[in-house]
């Protein structure tokens, strides 16, 4: 292991690592044979990436984990129940916030991992690094296209179909690469509380006007507390799924955490964090499909009524683009960090820093528009890449990692018992999800090809 210099640390809280043990390996992070040039840029990229505290990481966390999936919720619970709708979003909260937890661990333990890459090198070497990067790469990038997309359909709302959806959805993508652009977590975290702030606007005005609409209509809702009597096992998997992915801040937390001033006080963000996730969307769901019910629509604000629905629209687009935003700058941060892990630009703050970091900034959000225009189920593709990458990344894997990397003692000791049969469910959890939640998206493609209802590329309708 190479000896970290008391009194020096590299970007992002990273240490410097002597001349004398530094490895072949690649890492992340490296800085070697610096002129004082560089060095003056590298204490300055330094302290510019050092500055998020646990408050401004909960904020952070909310922007990253905190979108209009919230209002997807609903129909999540027509689909399951009043009963194990509720159980299911308390229950996966509190899941979430576990592995939450055991990620932190692995961070305190293993300060060079900046990424969710690199803790899949610490787990299966060259092979995991290479791997995991694929799967976050990839999974961030669709999920910047999904925004595009979400992007489009609100301006669409608004516009009342006022312009073909391509055109609305290169709007979102150019808002999303210029949001992406500052390079500091702590910067996007004062957006963040905008963030907060629409989302709840948008959530309270949709609760509102449905409990508003139900009382004009002067009779009970359909709300049942049991399943619907139509739902299949492809039904109500998707609706565990959505529930599920809603959790799923994990992907992100690594690099998050890399900017830290003090990490070991990500506990308090985690908890923060899960308790509100938890509030919200268990809040939304039940109330929501209460006032509606199994008409409710997804996101729910299209149940609120033409009016208000483009009202909370309005509300709701700047959690649309800052938190889609922040899935570019995280993937962003990761591959310039690979570009340029032995160079002061990777700390963009020269010229050749930020030109690189715009240029790739852009390349990746034109190739998530690409994808999500270009492919006709996109959002069925999300779903199934969410089934394959985030079942790892927030069940499976932090399990792992707590069995391979945080794990002192044997299994079975008494001081391990406990916490040997919880990451033995979270791992379960993650590969039910990953077998489970793949099968019903692929079925979920071919009975939409069946019934005609998938869209043609860069099609002037809506992709959803």
């Amino acid at each position: 292991m190479a000896e970290v210099m008391k009194d020096e640390k590299g970007v992002n809280g990273s240490p410097v690592y002597s001349d004398d043990n530094i490895s072949n390996e690649e890492t992340v992070g490296q800085v070697r044979d610096l002129t004082e040039v560089e060095r003056a840029r590298m204490e300055d990229g330094a302290a510019k990436f050092n500055r998020l505290g646990w408050k401004r990481l909960t904020i952070v966390l909310i922007v990253e984990a905190i979108a209009l999936g919230s209002l997807g919720m609903p129909q999540s619970f027509a689909t399951l129940g009043m009963v194990a709708g509720t159980i299911i979003s308390v229950g996966i909260g509190f899941v979430a916030i576990y592995t939450s937890y055991v990620i932190g661990q692995v961070k305190l333990r293993h300060p060079e991992v900046q990424h969710y890459a690199d803790a899949g090198r610490l787990m299966m070497g060259k092979f995991g690094y290479e791997l995991i990067g694929g799967m976050f790469v990839l999974q961030l990038i669709l999920l910047v296209g999904s925004h595009t997309l979400t992007g489009a359909i609100a301006f669409l709302n608004l516009t009342e179909n006022g312009a073909c959806s391509i055109i609305f959805s290169v709007v979102s993508a150019i808002i999303l690469l210029l949001l992406a652009l500052p390079p500091s977590f702590s910067e996007l975290a004062i957006l963040g509380y905008i963030d907060f702030v629409s989302i709840i606007a948008a959530i309270g005005i949709t609760i509102i006007a449905t409990g508003v609409q139900r009382t004009d209509i002067g009779m009970a809702s359909d709300w049942s507390a049991w399943p619907a009597p139509n739902a299949g096992f492809v039904e109500a998997f998707i609706a565990v799924s959505n529930i599920l992915f809603a959790y799923s801040f994990a992907i992100c937390q690594f690099s998050f955490m890399e900017e830290m001033h003090t990490p070991r006080d990500y506990v308090k963000s985690i908890w923060w964090l899960g308790l509100i996730e938890i509030v919200i969307y268990t809040v939304t769901g039940a109330v929501i499909y209460a006032f509606v019910g199994q008409g409710v629509k997804s996101p729910a604000l299209l149940s609120a009524g033409p009016l208000v629905s483009k009202i909370a629209f309005g509300v709701a687009l700047p959690v649309i683009f800052i938190s889609g935003s922040i899935n570019g700058t995280v993937v962003g941060r990761y591959i310039h960090g690979r570009m340029y892990r032995d160079s002061v630009v990777r700390f963009i703050n020269t010229p050749k820093g930020w030109i690189t970091w715009t240029l790739l900034i852009s390349v990746i959000t034109i190739i998530a528009w690409i994808i999500a225009e270009a492919i006709p189920f996109f959002e069925d593709l999300l779903a199934i890449s969410s089934s394959l990458f985030v079942s790892g990344f927030s069940f499976y894997f932090p399990a792992v990692m707590w069995f391979m990397l945080v794990r002192e003692g044997p299994v079975f000791s008494k001081k391990n018992l406990l916490y040997t049969f919880m990451n033995a469910g979270c791992f379960i959890i993650g590969i039910v999800i990953l077998v489970g939640g793949t099968y019903s998206s692929i079925v979920d493609i071919m009975h939409r090809y069946s019934n005609g209802e998938v869209s043609r590329p860069f099609s002037c309708a809506a992709s959803t």
